[in-house]
């Protein structure tokens, strides 16, 4: 029998694609359920931008016919949210801002475009923050995204559409970007799934195929939902210089840990972790343990030089941007973008040569020796998870009784500076005050399968998918304090 019609909203990608195969569900039923769980949230999660469903309704009649052939592709009628930074030939990508309301792209980014070709059904594009730029996700150009677990919270950024329309079961898949913790953060905060492949693994376009801090991948519920996903965006692309000439396809039997020697930070030596992240993320290792991995947690006191100059790193590269938009685009801006264009201004070219510096010498005493000594390093995903949705990154958080901005919650960054390695966000708990809890599975340099084969591991001995979120809240107000102004030009990763 098919599934009730509730249930066809939480269908991973791999349970979908079976049902459709065995003629027991239809690509119209599926994208039915998506598209009426898509108007019920757009007024409280109000996780889209662009929608594309009358479109979509006629894919989904083509892909049924196409079952019904026996020609149907690998992701075929498997509804698809895209984030709205990626290109997609024919329409707008806004970046979540006004600026981009009348820009059409001519050509599509080479992951969408190979979901797309594999049979994934677009339907709609997912809100992210103004030039993608926040760790909250809201805009002048779409107004609040919200925390479908808790409505007065945010989904993180800047993929926080996609995370937060995956967890209300507004989509069956999604795709996010990562510079800075774009994936991992919103996956962690929204109970989801999100792989940030390494440096070359997954195409990118030309605006961005040359900044080694970005990467495209998967937003999934299932940790087999984001390995079928990157084996369909990962490989060698003719128009992307940098992309590896090597594809890796993760396998769908990836073992059990035993032999695995895995080892955690809790803070990095840099954050501030509330109580029950560390709980849970503590839960989550003893999970591992039991499955037969060797888990040892380690102290960190390395790394903060290293997280500050690495945010600075992106702040010095995309300071010129949004100096132009605040100088020519004025009216068209979200509130806060001159204060980011201020912020980000204060990175200097001396900061971005030391991060290249400080990167060198973090790897080579330290990082590269632990990744000899052990299989993965393992981190909680954010800090806090209690970041108000109508935050931004001068708001202050109160939290063990220092004031710190969002920016300092997302535990992401690292992984940016060194971004050969593979990480992968998976859930893993929940907070006393009902928000997920995510950690983050870094492996070593290009080996993607090790943090699959560990984060299928913990939602196995943790099973996450049973959990889903009430959706029917009220809003509540803004609860952060704003940064002093004359604080304000510090870069946002310092610690108050």
């Amino acid at each position: 029998m098919p599934p009730a019609s509730d249930e066809l909203n939480y269908l991973s990608a791999t349970e979908a694609l079976a049902l459709l195969r065995s003629a027991q569900l239809s690509p119209v039923e599926l994208l039915d359920a998506v598209l009426a769980r898509a108007d019920d949230i757009a007024e409280t999660v109000n996780p889209f931008a662009d929608r594309y469903f009358d479109e979509a309704r006629q894919r989904a009649q083509d892909a049924e016919a196409n079952y019904r052939a026996g020609e149907a592709r690998l992701l075929e009628g498997i509804p698809l949210l895209v984030k709205d930074s990626s290109a997609i030939k024919g329409t707008r990508a806004t970046v979540g801002s006004l600026m981009n309301a009348e820009k059409i792209d001519n050509h599509t980014d080479p992951t969408v475009e190979r979901l797309m070709e594999a049979g994934g059904n677009f339907f709609a594009r997912a809100t992210c923050p103004e030039f993608c730029w926040l760790f909250a996700c809201h805009s002048r150009m779409w107004g609040v995204t919200r925390n479908p677990w808790r409505l007065d919270i945010s989904p993180g950024g800047s993929s926080g559409g996609s995370a937060a329309a995956v967890a209300a079961g507004a989509t069956t898949i999604a795709t996010g970007s990562d510079s800075t913790g774009s994936i991992r953060q919103p996956a962690a905060q929204c109970g989801v799934v999100g792989y940030k492949s390494p440096y070359g693994r997954n195409p990118l376009d030309a605006s961005s195929s040359f900044d080694p801090y970005v990467n495209v991948g998967p937003i999934t519920r299932t940790v087999a939902d984001a390995a079928l996903m990157q084996n369909v965006m990962s490989g060698p692309h003719r128009l992307d210089h940098n992309s590896l000439q090597d594809k890796v396809k993760i396998p769908q039997d990836l073992g059990d840990l035993r032999g695995l020697k895995i080892a955690c930070t809790m803070d990095q030596g840099h954050y501030l972790v509330v109580d029950d992240v560390c709980r849970e993320t503590r839960s989550t290792l003893d999970a591992l343990r039991e499955a037969g991995a060797d888990v040892t947690e380690i102290d960190v006191d390395w790394a903060s030089e290293a997280i500050r100059l690495a945010h600075l790193h992106e702040e010095f590269i995309f300071a010129g941007m949004l100096q132009d938009a605040v100088k020519y685009h004025a009216d068209k801006l979200s509130d806060y973008v001159p204060e980011l264009y201020e912020t980000a201004s204060a990175a200097t070219a001396d900061d971005y040569r030391r991060g290249l510096d400080v990167a060198g010498n973090v790897w080579n005493d330290h990082l590269g020796p632990l990744f000899e000594a052990y299989d993965a390093l393992i981190t909680p995903g954010v800090s806090c998870p209690e970041v108000p949705a109508e935050s931004w990154q001068q708001d202050l958080l109160t939290v063990k009784g220092r004031e710190i901005t969002d920016t300092d919650t997302a535990m992401t960054v690292l992984f940016n500076m060194f971004n050969r390695c593979p990480v992968l966000s998976v859930p893993a708990g929940m907070t006393d005050q009902g928000l997920p809890v995510g950690v983050q599975i870094a492996g070593r340099p290009y080996d993607d399968v090790m943090t699959f084969r560990i984060g299928s591991a913990i939602e196995k001995h943790r099973p996450w998918a049973q959990r889903r979120p009430a959706l029917k809240q009220p809003v509540q107000p803004l609860t952060a304090r704003r940064l002093p102004a004359s604080s304000r030009v510090r870069s946002s990763s310092d610690m108050s």
